[in-house]
């Protein structure tokens, strides 16, 4: 299959009967012309998955700076005031018992700084996607474990806590990877029902996945 995102896009929604487009997500250095700056803070970076189901644009680190656990995953820029909340934040986790510190070493974190991240539909999305995201529910997952195991010839994780790790984790591993979501996620997007669980594809081999799905 050629590298069309429009057709590719196609391909994943008509296969698998996806409700929420494929999104991807692209690292950059520099925004591209004719994408628009967000230029505002949502209270998870999470939120940006739901939001990019009907446009293009692109996101800095301060876009981000209300979510500690999501700048850490994406290992993006932050002040020392923010790296204090993060601290803050982990700590509640720790009374909580949710996440302990020695946890932390086992969320994949991305393995570049972007100096922006880019989102938007697959479809029409103007860059190569560095990562693809499909929600979906448990019937639509069983299709695309099976794709994935053909591509990759090995079984894809299974992810929970915090959702935004999956996108590091196949960015850094070029796999597919599949995540429970967490609460976090679960509280900030629509989409990510009781029902519904997550997959990130690696952008570079979209393609195969698709072609596997459709099979």
């Amino acid at each position: 299959m050629n590298f069309n995102p429009n057709q590719i896009a196609e391909t994943l929604v008509s296969s698998i009967r996806l409700s929420l487009p494929p999104i991807a997500i692209c690292f950059t250095e520099k925004v591209p012309a004719g994408i628009r700056n967000w230029g505002s803070r949502v209270p998870a970076g999470c939120r940006f998955w739901q939001e990019a189901a009907t446009e293009v644009f692109a996101t800095s680190p301060k876009d981000h700076d209300l979510c500690a656990i999501g700048t850490f995953t994406h290992n993006l820029e932050t002040t020392e005031a923010h790296q204090a909340d993060r601290y803050d934040a982990l700590k509640v986790f720790a009374d909580l018992g949710y996440v302990r510190e020695q946890d932390l070493a086992a969320v994949p974190v991305l393995r570049s700084r972007p100096a922006y991240v880019v989102y938007g539909p697959l479809a029409t999305i103007p860059l190569a996607p560095d990562v693809v995201l499909l929600f979906g529910e448990a019937s639509q997952m069983l299709i695309l474990a099976e794709a994935s195991q053909q591509v990759e010839g090995d079984l894809p994780p299974a992810m929970g806590r915090p959702a935004c790790a999956i996108v590091p984790q196949a960015y850094n591993t070029g796999r597919a990877a599949l995540s429970l979501g967490c609460c976090g996620a679960r509280a900030y997007l629509d989409e990510l029902t009781d029902t519904v669980a997550l997959w990130a594809l690696p952008g570079s081999k979209v393609d195969l996945y698709a072609e596997r799905i459709a099979v």
